[in-house]
């Protein structure tokens, strides 16, 4: 008669990937309680800090009483020691380059001298403004 077959304990590598997940599962959630614990740790270490600084500046708002002023002795103000601004003309032209060009035409637009319009510069302008008050 023949001897019946001993089953082989088997390991198969998903029962030893399961073991290392396990393990490795167990390391996270370790490492993010000591994560959590940490920032707990800190955030009442910061409460405290604001609370010992609040109660710092309170007192430090108290209102306290200034010293009078000395009135034994009259204010005499000082010169200054500064020179004086020059007064300088405004400047009422315009550079051309910041003018307003609103007539541009082509030269193949212009029938004649006739379409073309004279705008006065600024100078003329002023000059005048200054004709008809008198001043020049």
């Amino acid at each position: 008669m023949k001897k019946n077959t001993i089953p082989i304990d088997l390991k198969l590598h998903n029962d030893i990937r399961a073991v290392e997940r396990a393990r490795f599962a167990h390391q996270v959630a370790e490492k993010r309680r000591l994560i959590k614990q940490y920032k707990m740790e800190r955030e009442r270490q910061q409460k405290l800090e604001e609370q010992e600084e609040i109660k710092r500046l309170r007192k430090e708002l108290i209102p306290k009483a200034q010293l009078m002023p000395y009135f034994d002795r009259p204010f005499v103000p000082r010169r200054s020691e500064k020179q004086p601004t020059v007064p300088r003309e405004p400047k009422f032209c315009i550079p051309r380059h910041k003018t307003i060009r609103c007539c541009r035409m082509s030269c193949n637009d212009m029938s004649g001298p006739s379409q073309l319009q004279h705008l006065p510069s600024s100078v003329e302008k002023t000059e005048a403004l200054y004709k008809n008050r008198g001043l020049q």
